[in-house]
């Protein structure tokens, strides 16, 4: 129904406004999302902008599984911050528009957006206890709590012969890209 609605709207031109509360429902339709809470529009854009660089925790909570984490500013530039994670650790991350934050701050990553490793290295800020193990065909979700025993979640696509062998228990180190780590607003 989802294919037919978005090849009539393309077909005839004609605007739709669809209301949602279903997360994939809402990216797969929409051209431009608008996200509200308790009346109010809280963030503005494209699915992609909207789920790549949600401004506020509500948002990154609403559109997609997310990794929430209480961090601290250490510095500003623009555009971009630079995060004391609870682990101790530093990492740069994007500001939302027009954000000029200091202080203690959320810093959200998505769960596909990491990688676990058996081994810490220089591009592993965070590390933990592999607590579960969720298959799931297409991909696998691993459950980490974080040394300061907050939880985080890695997706792993399933691609034949890549994929590294973890069991629960095991210590394991989270790899993340610079561009994966989102400030928002609380």
């Amino acid at each position: 129904m989802q294919i037919e609605l978005k090849r009539l709207q393309h077909e005839t031109g004609i605007t739709f406004v669809f209301v949602t509360h279903d997360q994939e429902e809402a990216l797969t339709m929409s051209d431009w999302i608008a996200v509200m809470n308790l009346g109010r529009i809280l963030q503005i854009g494209s699915p992609r902008q909207i789920y790549d660089h949600p401004a506020e925790r509500f948002v990154a909570d609403s559109i997609g599984d997310t990794n929430l984490s209480e961090a601290q500013i250490v510095a500003v530039e623009v555009g971009r911050a630079r995060l004391r994670l609870a682990s101790g650790r530093e990492v740069a991350a994007d500001l939302p528009e027009g954000a000029t934050p200091d202080g203690p701050v959320t810093a959200t990553i998505r769960p596909e957006h990491a990688s676990l490793s058996a081994a810490p290295g220089a591009d592993c800020p965070l590390t933990g206890t592999l607590t579960n193990i969720v298959y799931f065909g297409t991909e696998t979700h691993y459950h980490v709590e974080l040394a300061d025993g907050s939880p985080f979640v890695v997706r792993s696509q399933n691609l034949r012969g890549s994929a590294e062998v973890f069991t629960a228990g095991q210590q394991v180190a989270i790899a993340f890209k610079p561009d994966a780590v989102q400030v928002l607003w609380d």
